[in-house]
């Protein structure tokens, strides 16, 4: 049988804070031989069903969770429908939070092959996502225009 096996690592205020959270058990009494120093190590077997720490496959801005797995933005637990190029570009800006875009390098990264560049087109998109995503589009919160440059996501939320 193959095991996962990983470490933790706790420092002290950490391990203070787990001694007086945790529910009186094998576990509590663990970290409390640690922090005495009645042991050095502490080695804790997970059961197979159990999932420690879930795996977060999204990218979390502000209100915003965007999940490039499963393709689905949500804002303050209300899903949003995206097209497949709005998702993609919003994506594309939110994984590279604060980098300035020019309308071509965001054509580049999220058009397969060539593809006609009109500055229009993305400005549309752009227009669209913000209708979608934004509380107020006509004061962005999270895609930011960067006057005769391109677009940027929000690094400041």
């Amino acid at each position: 049988m193959k095991k996962n096996i990983g470490y933790v690592i706790l420092n002290p205020s950490t391990a203070r804070w787990l001694q007086n959270n945790l529910p009186e058990g094998e576990l509590r009494q663990g970290i409390r031989d640690l922090l005495t120093q009645a042991c050095s190590t502490l080695m804790v077997e997970l059961e197979d069903t159990e999932t420690p720490f879930p795996k977060e496959t999204g990218l979390h801005c502000g209100a915003l969770w965007i999940d490039e797995k499963s393709r689905r933005v949500v804002r303050d637990g209300v899903e949003i429908a995206l097209t497949p190029k709005e998702f993609d570009i919003l994506a594309f800006l939110a994984r590279n939070r604060g980098e300035v875009f020019t309308k071509e390098q965001i054509y580049q990264a999220v058009w397969d092959g060539t593809y006609l560049l009109d500055d229009s087109n993305i400005m549309a998109f752009i227009r669209k996502i913000r209708k979608k995503i934004e509380p107020n589009p006509d004061a962005p919160l999270y895609v930011l225009t960067i006057w005769g440059i391109g677009y940027k996501f929000n690094d400041q939320i």
